[in-house]
C-alpha cells in the first residue's frame, strides 16, 4: 500500500475540527477536545487537513514506539564497522608483519581467475 493511501487511511480514523471551530473554541477547547477524546485531533481547512494536534500522553507514546522500534531493527552500518574492525585487528598483531611479506613474496598463480575477499 502506498504511503499516501496509509496516510489517508490513518488520517480518516482521526477526530476532526474544523480550523474555524478550533478558532471559535479557541486554545482551552482544544484542549478539552483532546482530554476527552483519544488525544488526537486532526484540524482541517476547506475539508483538507492542515495539521494533527496530539496530547502529552499520545506524543510520549510515539516517540516511546519510535525508539522501540529503532532498538529492535539492528544497525547495518554498526555491523559492518565491527566486521571491518575485526578484521582491521588483524593487523595489529605481531604476526601481521611477517604474514604480508610472505603473501608477497609468494603471490600464487591465478589460473584465469579471481582472488577476492575472505572466501578465496
Amino acid at each position: 500500500m502506498a504511503a499516501t493511501a496509509r496516510l489517508a487511511q490513518s488520517l480518516a480514523r482521526l477526530p476532526v475540527a474544523a480550523a474555524s471551530a478550533v478558532k471559535k473554541d479557541g486554545w482551552r477547547g482544544i484542549v478539552r477536545t483532546l482530554a476527552a477524546g483519544e488525544g488526537r485531533l486532526l484540524v482541517t481547512n476547506h475539508n483538507e487537513p492542515e495539521a494533527v494536534i496530539l496530547s502529552i500522553a499520545e506524543y510520549t507514546g510515539l516517540v516511546d514506539a519510535l525508539q522501540a522500534a529503532q532498538q529492535a531493527v539492528p544497525d547495518p552500518v554498526n555491523e559492518l564497522r565491527q566486521r571491518f574492525d575485526q578484521r582491521l585487528a588483524s593487523l595489529k598483531e605481531d604476526s601481521a608483519a611477517d604474514r604480508l611479506r610472505d603473501i608477497m613474496g609468494n603471490p600464487g598463480k591465478l589460473n584465469g581467475g579471481v582472488k577476492a575477499g575472505s572466501t578465496y
